[in-house]
């Protein structure tokens, strides 16, 4: 079975950095480990990194002249992957739990969702708890309140207040942070 024809050339990766002979301007300032800054013709600075068997990297494209320095780039791009990923291995991303109430909530919900908001903090997750007023129930502002005032009590061994109830449209809205360990 025939297939179409093959493109047999591959997609360059764009490079942050301009190397070698990507770089176009004809002064450069050139920077590196053990010689102070000068401002050399590109050319000449080619031959420098020609000489140590290193590249010409443009580290600083919008200064004038641009700033470059001679190193290895493939070892510079990889420590520079490295870091990259060690960050983001060190990253933790906050997810945010919400929990509905309305002004009216009855003792056996609140104590259902209260395990709910238990477990969410215990797994390091944020707890957003709000009360939502429907119609005219928006007369029993203190009612909501105060429930979630007692709805953060109840956690407060295993989380810490964020913000008081703030009253926010048709919502009064609480958040809670999990202690940390």
């Amino acid at each position: 079975m025939r297939k179409g024809p093959r493109n047999n050339f591959q997609k360059r990766e764009q490079d942050p950095n301009r190397i070698n002979e990507r770089i176009r301007v004809p002064k450069v300032r050139l920077v590196g480990e053990g010689m102070e800054p000068q401002v050399l013709s590109t050319s000449d600075a080619l031959k420098l990194a020609e000489q140590e068997g290193l590249d010409l990297v443009e580290i600083s494209p919008n200064a004038d002249p641009p700033v470059c320095k001679i190193m290895d780039y493939k070892k510079f791009l990889y420590n520079q992957k490295k870091k990259q990923k060690e960050l983001k291995a060190k990253q933790s991303k906050i997810v945010i739990k919400e929990i509905r109430f309305g002004p009216n909530t009855d003792d056996h919900d609140f104590n259902f969702k209260l395990a709910h908001a238990r477990k969410f903090l215990e797994e390091g997750s944020k707890v957003k708890a709000f009360v939502f007023f429907r119609g005219r129930a928006i007369v029993f502002k203190d009612r909501g309140e105060i429930l979630l005032l007692r709805f953060a009590q109840e956690l407060a061994d295993l989380g810490v207040l964020e913000q008081m109830p703030k009253l926010e449209g048709k919502r009064m809205t609480i958040m809670i942070n999990p202690k940390k360990k």
